[in-house]
């Protein structure tokens, strides 16, 4: 097991990663921006080292600066938590070449499940059902014409390098087809640094419904069922739920298998997600490289620390079996935002109250305290 390591991130996922290695008898390293010395994660941590001014890619992004503290604490392993690096497999490399357990999938892994084309034609080749589309990138609107007649209309583009909605547009028609491929390759290079796109039909009005999956560096995956995570607004998830209320055993159990088969196609370790859209009489599937923020509903039903003690266990070889899992009672889970009311747009500034709910069932995962300064970079 290790005995040091360094948490490349902040809130309250760094404050998860801190409780869990001091439970497990694991000294913690804090790294934070300028703007952040004050924050629960600095001072709850064994040491603390500052990295850089406040904007992420001079801080939280800033790998040469992560490694550097790494080094000086004589950490010998680095959790990413969510967000930031935890999906980059530069990083994870760097890790390794430097003697540092990353706690995470591998370089190869995400390279492969982080494009959405190589990861459609990986998990078509282990059997998972996927919609109907393309493997490989659209070049040219005569080609995108060719492929949507053949699909049929609705399709929708998505940016193989994207997520979160950019570079995504659902097409409807011919007409407005070669707009759609045009600007969907903008915002593409735009938000990600490559403008390959693909195609595939659109699933209107579907389930969004994800399943949770750890793996070792063994080879050995399992999935922890399955958590429903369809009201969204503006692709981002509002409330999630565990488990899905319309699955039956059959189809949850033949989601699990295809998720787990995903996961081992692409040689994953660590915990993951494999994500579903669910209609009348189809799933289909997409893939995530890390671990979610969503995971505290699946940790709430089946009493497994995912991001915590599970992935710094696959980290150094030690993983459930499947027969060890038990879905238990229905959670929900609802995130807050700093929004304003109008437009839903980033309303940072100082927290002058703050009380949280308790009781029976009831579980807080939060940085915030009272007089704490939520700053814009913080929340973008």
């Amino acid at each position: 097991m290790f005995h040091k390591i360094l948490i490349a991130n902040r809130g309250e996922i760094a404050l998860r990663i801190i409780r869990a290695c001091k439970e497990m008898g694991i000294k913690t390293v804090a790294v934070h921006s300028v703007a952040d010395h004050e924050a629960l994660h600095v001072s709850l941590a064994d040491e603390s080292i500052c990295i850089g001014p406040t904007p992420s890619a001079l801080s939280y992004l800033n790998m040469k600066a992560i490694i550097s503290a790494a080094e000086i604490a004589d950490a010998d392993a680095i959790h990413p938590g969510y967000g930031f690096l935890s999906e980059n497999a530069e990083f994870a490399e760097i890790c390794e070449q430097c003697g540092i357990t990353f706690i995470g999938p591998s370089a190869e892994s995400m390279r492969l499940m982080g494009d959405k084309i190589s990861a459609r034609k990986t998990v078509t080749a282990a059997g998972v059902p996927i919609l109907p589309g393309t493997n490989k990138s659209i070049e040219s609107t005569k080609e995108a014409q060719l492929i949507a007649e053949e699909i049929g209309y609705p399709v929708i583009i998505k940016a193989s390098a994207g997520g979160g909605g950019r570079g995504m547009k659902i097409v409807h028609s011919p007409a407005s087809l070669a707009n759609a491929l045009a600007t969907a390759r903008s915002e593409a290079q735009a938000g990600f640094g490559k403008a390959d796109v693909y195609i595939e039909k659109f699933c209107e009005h579907p389930r969004h419904v994800e399943i949770q999956v750890l793996g070792d560096k063994h080879g050995n995956v399992i999935h922890l069922g399955e958590r429903d995570c369809s009201i969204q607004r503006r692709h981002q998830k509002l409330i999630e739920e565990a488990p899905c209320p319309v699955l039956t055993p059959q189809l949850r159990e033949e989601m699990g298998s295809c998720a787990v088969a995903a996961a081992k196609a692409s040689g994953y370790s660590s915990a993951g997600t494999v994500e579903y859209l669910l209609d009348k009489n189809s799933t289909t599937r997409d893939g995530t490289p890390a671990v979610q923020v969503e995971h505290p509903v699946t940790e709430m039903v089946t009493g497994v620390d995912i991001i915590k003690k599970e992935q710094i266990r696959s980290a150094a070889g030690i993983l459930h079996k499947q027969e060890d899992i038990v879905i238990r009672e229905s959670r929900h889970r609802m995130p807050d935002a700093a929004e304003r009311s109008r437009k839903f747009t980033p309303f940072p500034g100082k927290i002058t109250g703050y009380h949280t709910p308790g009781g029976m069932g009831v579980r807080i995962e939060s940085a915030m305290y009272d007089q704490y300064t939520v700053l814009l970079t913080m929340i973008q």
